[in-house]
């Protein structure tokens, strides 16, 4: 992922130091284990953790030299860690493993790790989208249904239901953690047939991973649902950022993103205050979406295993995680700052819909009045367009229209956003059962 797009703590985790650490601390794993079932001196093994190499920039560059001899990663790993070591303690490292082993099981313990950061920042959206929910429940705002004018509803409402949604965001990214958050040490084709179960198993518990039945490889489905969650959670930012662009139109200017002293909104129009974070996010959510599409197709392997998958994980697999974060990052930001102009959104909704969001309450009322229910909707139908047409109040045309035979106080009962917004606070009510 470009720097432009990298929070520190994700990227460090997936840098060569990172990985090349979690190697080591699977191999030396692996010789602990090995020494615990007594295939191993317990000497020769704290021989080769106590002269294991430091996993620094020269140690990343002596494996990516010796890799050009041996064309191979983790061969190439091996051997600058047994030549650090020394012999013969060093010749135990690798003993009865293959390289996925290692790379797999490492992998998943950073997995892991980054799925921790991703599941405390979803939850600070979550939280932002609360709190607004709470502050800004009673603030009415227009429904709009196909970009048009429907019904009354709140802004808080709004907030309320991205809350709810992001917290199943919260609890897929808890799911994919535990998914995996698991381990192999079984050798070739997974099956032990050259190494001890019990060491596969004290190498997971020391990483807190669960061992688990493999191939060669850990099972593809396990990442993909990593990047799943992390696709559904540029899901949900991308619903909310879209909203914040939609009400932030001159036509409409309901709201609008958090602008700093000094910021520039357009290079050429200094009156210009574009939703560029908005924006920026509604398109990162479509890389994530391309993430998923080729994480699912690593799923199948031939037989026991290829890798295929190898190049695609070493891009998708940290580029997702580091993305996910900065989105959730940016969007709680995006959520907590956002800029809310309710005398804007009170006109929009009233004079600027000349009232016809009242059409259903007026509808409803004319059928409890005695209408079938199509001769009302005629009526209501009839006068609506009118009103639009003529640009007069909604609540005029129908005090002059004979038909409608409602007295005074039943159209003002119609008309009345107190009565409309009267269960509103189910939406915040909600939210009470919601992580924290």
């Amino acid at each position: 992922m470009i720097p432009r797009y990298s929070p520190p703590a994700m990227v460090e985790l997936f840098s060569d130091r990172a990985r090349f650490a979690m190697w080591l601390r699977v191999e030396l794993l692996a010789l602990d284990g090995w020494a615990e079932v007594g295939e191993l001196a317990a000497t020769d093994a704290t021989a080769c953790r106590d002269r294991a190499p430091v996993v620094d920039d020269g140690f990343v560059e002596s494996v990516a030299e010796r890799e050009r001899v041996t064309d191979h990663d983790v061969a190439a790993f091996v051997d600058v860690v047994q030549q650090a070591i020394g012999q013969p303690e060093g010749s135990w490292v690798h003993y009865g493993l293959t390289s996925s082993d290692v790379v797999d099981t490492a992998l998943c313990a950073t997995l892991t790790a980054a799925s921790d950061l991703l599941i405390t920042a979803s939850g600070g959206l979550v939280d932002a989208l609360r709190t607004r929910a709470v502050e800004l429940i009673d603030v009415p705002v227009t429904g709009r249904t196909h970009g048009m004018h429907a019904e009354p509803t709140t802004f808080g409402a709004k907030f309320a239901l991205w809350a709810l949604q992001a917290e199943r965001d919260r609890q897929r990214l808890v799911a994919a953690r535990d998914r995996v958050a698991v381990g192999k040490l079984s050798g070739a084709v997974g099956t032990f047939s050259n190494i001890d179960p019990r060491v596969e198993a004290h190498v997971c518990a020391s990483l807190g991973l669960v061992p688990v039945p493999a191939t060669q490889v850990v099972a593809r489905d396990r990442h993909a649902e990593f990047l799943w969650a992390c696709a559904a959670v540029g899901a949900t930012i991308e619903t909310i950022a879209t909203e914040v662009r939609h009400l932030a139109r001159s036509e409409l200017g309901e709201a609008e993103e958090p602008f700093r002293p000094g910021q520039k909104g357009s290079s050429a129009m200094p009156h210009k205050r574009n939703p560029i974070l908005s924006e920026r996010l509604c398109g990162l959510a479509r890389v994530l979406r391309g993430y998923l599409s080729a994480g699912v197709e690593d799923i199948a392997l031939w037989h026991e295993r290829d890798i295929s998958h190898s190049s695609v994980e070493r891009v998708v697999l940290p580029d997702a995680a580091c993305l996910t974060l900065y989105m959730l990052e940016k969007a709680t930001g995006l959520v907590a700052g956002l800029v809310v102009h309710p005398e804007r959104a009170l006109a929009n909704l009233v004079e600027g819909s000349r009232g016809l969001v009242f059409s259903q309450s007026v509808l409803l009322a004319l059928v409890a009045g005695g209408l079938s229910r199509d001769a009302a909707y005629r009526i209501v139908q009839r006068d609506a367009r009118a009103a639009w047409e003529q640009g007069i109040p909604f609540r005029q045309v129908l005090d002059d229209d004979d038909e409608v035979t409602l007295a005074a106080p039943e159209l003002d009962d119609a008309f009345d956003l107190a009565r409309t917004l009267r269960h509103v606070h189910r939406f915040t009510d909600a939210l009470k059962e919601l992580h924290s």
